[in-house]
C-alpha cells in the first residue's frame, strides 16, 4: 500500500443539500495501535449520513468527519485476527465514504459470502453492518424478541425493515408490518411479512390487535405512530425507537403504560463505546452470520451508484422509493 493521498467525498461549506457532496483528495488515514486499515470497495449509505451532511448528526468525538458509517472491502494493514488481503466488512464511526478507512480491528466482520469476480460480494456486505448491527441490539436485546412472538416493523422497505424482518423471521418470530402505499404493501409480502398494513388507508393497531396483538415494535417513524403502536401491544410489550422521521416528542398515557406493563426505550449505534461495538459484533457473527450462511437471512441492495455520485445516492435516499439498501462502488 503506497498511496499517500486518497479520494474522499467532502460536503461543500460544511453543511447542505446532497449536490454539496463532491470528491476532494486527502491523506490515507494511518491506522492506530488495535486498528486496521481497509482498502474500501463498497460503502453502506445510511439515513445517518443525510443528517451528519445537513450539518444534524456530528460524528463522536475522534470519528473521521467523513460520512460513512459501513463498508467492505480488503485488509491492507492487518491488526488483531486479520490478516492482509482478507475481505471483511466493518462497522464504522465515519469514514467509510472513501478509498480507505482505518478501524478497530475488533469491529470487522468476515464478508459473509463468496468471492465474486464482479465483486458484487463486497456490494453486498456493505450493506450489512450499520442494519444487522442496529436490529440486533435493538430488537433482540434492547426489544428481548424472542421465537413465537410478533414483532410490529414500522418503515418495513427501508434497509433497517429489511432486515429487521428477514431476522425476526430467522428467530422464529411473526412480522406484522406496516407500510406506505400499496406497492411497498406488496413489496413488504413478497419479503415475508406474515402481516401487511397499509398506514395509509387502514389503522395498523386495530389490524395488530385484530391479530392478536403484537410483543414487540421497532419504530424509526416517532410520534404519529405512538398512540396505535401502543394500543397494538400485548401485556409486557416492548416499544424500541432507532429514530423519530416524523416527531420526537411523545404524549404517554400513563396509566395505560402501567396496565399493559410496557416497555418504552431505544438507542443509538455510533456513540456507543468502542469496547461495546466490539461485544456486538461477536454476538452478530456467532448468530447472524450463520443465518446468512443458511439464506435466511441476505443483503438486499436496491441501488448502486459510484462514489463519485454520492450526491445523487443521497438524492435517491430522500425521495423514499427504494427498498432494502444504497450502496456506493468505491
Amino acid at each position: 500500500m503506497n498511496a499517500a493521498t486518497m479520494t474522499a467525498i467532502a460536503v461543500r461549506g460544511g453543511a447542505g443539500s446532497a449536490d454539496a457532496l463532491h470528491a476532494v483528495r486527502v491523506p490515507v488515514p494511518i491506522p492506530e495501535t488495535g486498528q486496521v486499515l481497509l482498502r474500501v470497495r463498497a460503502a453502506g449509505v445510511n439515513r445517518p449520513d443525510l443528517l451528519q451532511r445537513e450539518g444534524r448528526y456530528p460524528p463522536p468525538p475522534g470519528a473521521s468527519a467523513t460520512l460513512g458509517l459501513e463498508v467492505a472491502g480488503e485488509v491492507v494493514i492487518a491488526a488483531g485476527r486479520w490478516q492482509v488481503g482478507d475481505r471483511v466488512c466493518a462497522l464504522l464511526g465515519g469514514g467509510g465514504y472513501a478509498e480507505y478507512v482505518a478501524v478497530d480491528a475488533r469491529h470487522v466482520l468476515p464478508i459473509p459470502f463468496a468471492a465474486a469476480v464482479d465483486g458484487s460480494d463486497f456490494i453486498r456486505a456493505a450493506a450489512l453492518p450499520e442494519t444487522v448491527f442496529t436490529v440486533y441490539a435493538n430488537v433482540f436485546e434492547h426489544g428481548a424478541l424472542k421465537a413465537g412472538e410478533t414483532l410490529l416493523l414500522h418503515g418495513a422497505t427501508s434497509g433497517i425493515g429489511v432486515m429487521a424482518m428477514q431476522m425476526a423471521k430467522a428467530a422464529g418470530a411473526r412480522v406484522i408490518a406496516t407500510t406506505r402505499g400499496a406497492a411497498k404493501a406488496a413489496t413488504a409480502r413478497a419479503l415475508g411479512a406474515d402481516i401487511v398494513v397499509d398506514a395509509l388507508v387502514e389503522d395498523f393497531g386495530e389490524v395488530a390487535r385484530a391479530a392478536g396483538g403484537v410483543d414487540v415494535a421497532l419504530d424509526m417513524v416517532g410520534a404519529p405512530y405512538f398512540e396505535q403502536t401502543l394500543h397494538a401491544l400485548n401485556t409486557g410489550g416492548r416499544i424500541v425507537y432507532i429514530a423519530a422521521q416524523a416527531g420526537g416528542e411523545l404524549r404517554v398515557p400513563v396509566w395505560t403504560l402501567m396496565r399493559k406493563r410496557a416497555l418504552i426505550t431505544g438507542s443509538t449505534l455510533r456513540p456507543r463505546s468502542a469496547d461495546e461495538k466490539a461485544r456486538l459484533a461477536a454476538a452478530v457473527q456467532a448468530v447472524v452470520w450463520p443465518w446468512i450462511a443458511q439464506g435466511t437471512v441476505d443483503a438486499v441492495v436496491d441501488r448502486v451508484f459510484p462514489l463519485a455520485q454520492a450526491g445523487l445516492a443521497h438524492a435517491y435516499l430522500e425521495r423514499g422509493g427504494h427498498v432494502g439498501k444504497v450502496v456506493l462502488a468505491v
